[in-house]
């Protein structure tokens, strides 16, 4: 404070000096989000997590609201998904800087060193499902805004922080839901700041497109012992993912963006299998019938670029089926779309992109990376829905460590991604940017 006026150069030391002072709180904060088992699907555990969230943040002034997604996919009286939207209004009017982490986690899968939920604490790491991918940043936000408004008490304008549902499984009973009712958009919000683990020095302003897609072939039931008298749905399979072999995918390795995208690897179009169901149901016990599958189900997780069209993603997948249906006797299909979204991209001079490249030279003295991500995240229904396009991703944690078995944060990591985003804030909301 000079002759009355805030500098916020000179204010942001004290606030980085009480963010030092509760790494502690950070850290504690950290393990009691993961120990919430927030698995998704099928959506453990959402409210009692967002009521936790909502407690801390009214209690410290926070205007608190829960959201139900009624009606969204997956939400039941079992599972409801439960959002919380905590806002903080300024003395002074101002713009509004959003902080949105999803609370939803994938499942724990196999290879675990440590407990998934117990939120181990050592090496300068706290491990667990949901420690990167993104409790650890949640964390952060909150622990950066509380420190900013304890440090500037007349700060103006107004902060939102939320806790969402169904990220993982394409964020529709969490951010969708929310942007279809105005909670993403202008004038309610101005700049969105998603704490996705893409590195401390990186700042993510978008995300490849994805098409999700699932693809049945057809057969006719036989004895296995005279499988000539049937005929294979699986067999079709097997002849689309030849076709995918030979065709489709040296096709995507050829196709580059220049899209920022990390890894390098997602510079080029990619599809991934996600699962293959043919025939029978396993069985537990016991042995199967010998039967010749008449149904085989196959779901495609297609990510592409910003310089393809969704029309083209689709069209290419359809040629290589339709050609099947010409030259292989009987084979039939059903193709049905699961969920698309174009890639998005924020402007990278944009005031929060700006922004926050500029406080990670201050905070951390390198400069930034101006990365996309290689898959989508909130950022799409944001831009999409709310139509609010100052949106990006920046929080702690390695990229690469998501949806891994023995998942952690570095403390270190959400202390300097704390200190970071106290900046962006505090000059979002003085309009000094």
């Amino acid at each position: 404070m000079a002759d009355g006026v805030y500098d916020v150069k000179d204010a942001l030391p004290k606030v980085y000096e009480r963010i030092e002072d509760r790494v502690d709180e950070l850290v504690s904060l950290t393990c009691d989000l993961i120990r919430f088992p927030t698995v998704n699907p099928p959506g453990d555990a959402y409210q009692p997590c967002a009521e936790y969230i909502g407690k801390r943040l009214g209690n410290r002034g926070f205007a608190i609201e829960y959201v139900r997604a009624e009606g969204a996919p997956g939400d039941s009286d079992a599972y409801p998904r439960v959002n919380v939207i905590a806002r903080r209004e300024g003395k002074t009017a101002g713009p509004t800087v959003h902080f949105n982490g999803h609370i939803d986690v994938v499942e724990v899968g196999s290879g675990w060193t440590v407990a998934p939920f117990d939120a181990e604490v050592r090496d300068g790491k706290v491990w667990g499902r949901g420690a990167c991918d993104m409790k650890g940043g949640l964390a952060s936000a909150i622990v950066a805004v509380e420190t900013l408004i304890d440090s500037d008490p007349d700060l103006p304008g107004t902060i939102e922080i939320s806790g969402t549902a169904d990220e993982e499984s394409g964020g529709f009973g969490g951010v969708a839901y929310l942007a279809e009712r105005g909670w993403f958009s202008r004038p309610r919000v101005d700049h969105v700041i998603i704490p996705e683990p893409l590195n401390v020095d990186r700042v993510c302003i978008g995300h490849r497109g994805v098409w999700w897609a699932e693809v049945e072939t057809f057969g006719r039931m036989a004895h296995g012992s005279m499988p000539f008298l049937g005929n294979s749905a699986i067999r079709h399979m097997a002849a689309v993912m030849t076709r995918f072999e030979s065709e489709l995918y040296p096709a995507l390795a050829l196709r580059l963006s220049e899209m920022p995208v990390v890894p390098d690897g997602a510079r080029q179009s990619t599809m991934n299998i996600n699962s293959l169901h043919g025939g029978q149901a396993e069985c537990e016990e016991g042995l199967p019938a010998p039967c010749v599958a008449d149904s085989c189900r196959m779901i495609v997780d297609r990510r592409f670029l910003i310089e393809e069209s969704l029309a083209e993603v689709r069209a290419e997948v359809v040629e290589i089926l339709d050609k099947l249906v010409r030259d292989r006797p009987e084979f039939r299909y059903e193709l049905r779309e699961l969920f698309a979204v174009e890639p998005s991209i924020a402007d990278r001079d944009g005031p929060v992109a700006s922004a926050t490249a500029t406080a990670i030279r201050d905070v951390l003295g390198v400069e930034p990376s101006i990365v996309c991500s290689p898959g989508t995240y909130d950022q799409k229904h944001i831009d999409r829905i709310g139509k609010l396009d100052d949106c990006i991703a920046y929080g702690p944690g390695h990229l690469d460590l998501a949806h891994q078995p023995d998942e952690w944060v570095g403390i270190d990591d959400m202390t300097k991604a704390a200190k970071v985003m106290a900046t962006v804030a505090s000059r979002l909301l003085r309009r000094e940017a």
